[in-house]
């Protein structure tokens, strides 16, 4: 099976820098907006995401880290999954939260993000990054900012890879 790069290091660089800059426009600046990322990588791209806005606006935006592997509807079809850490702001009440997630492809993930998030309060809104959105949603979905639209077909792997788990930075599929 043959394995193409579809995004570099520069690319998600790229991808990342405007994603931020579509947040903060979306928001109408970082007031009562909080990043949680969905593990692993999720997390490593929302925290990536708040140093752009750091770096872009000069305020650090709240970045937390929410498992969702006991909210998955699929537990009985999928082997056990290893629970990752929950690290939340001390509230996501009455604030914007933008889950952030390395790709969103049947919506599943994001529905037990969803639940999950409800554990740790009520926001005023929540949105949705993803740095691949391959398409196939089996559920109402969809991300407010996405790095790059890849359709694939159901048998293609999409892999993120991200240097501060895997030594570098791309996307390929195969």
């Amino acid at each position: 099976m043959t394995t193409r790069t579809v995004l570099d290091g520069a690319e998600i660089s790229r991808a990342l820098t405007r994603i931020s800059h579509e947040i903060i426009e979306a928001n109408k600046g970082v007031r009562d907006l909080v990043l949680v990322g969905i593990p692993t990588r999720g997390s490593m791209l929302a925290r990536r995401i708040a140093d752009n806005i750091s770096r872009i606006e000069g305020v650090d935006v709240p970045v937390g880290s929410l498992d969702v592997t006991m909210y998955r509807d699929d537990l009985a079809q999928h082997p056990t999954r290893t629970p990752h850490p929950t690290d939340m702001p001390a509230s996501v009440d009455g604030v914007t939260v933008v889950l952030v997630d390395d790709v969103l492809y049947s919506g599943r993930t994001v529905r037990a993000a969803l639940d999950a998030l409800g554990d740790h309060g009520r926001p005023k809104a929540v949105r949705l990054a993803a740095l691949i959105d391959r398409g196939h949603r089996e559920l109402p979905i969809r991300a407010d900012y996405i790095g790059k639209n890849l359709p694939s077909s159901r048998e293609e792997r999409i892999s993120v890879r991200l240097t501060e788990h895997d030594g570098e930075d791309s996307v390929t599929i195969s």
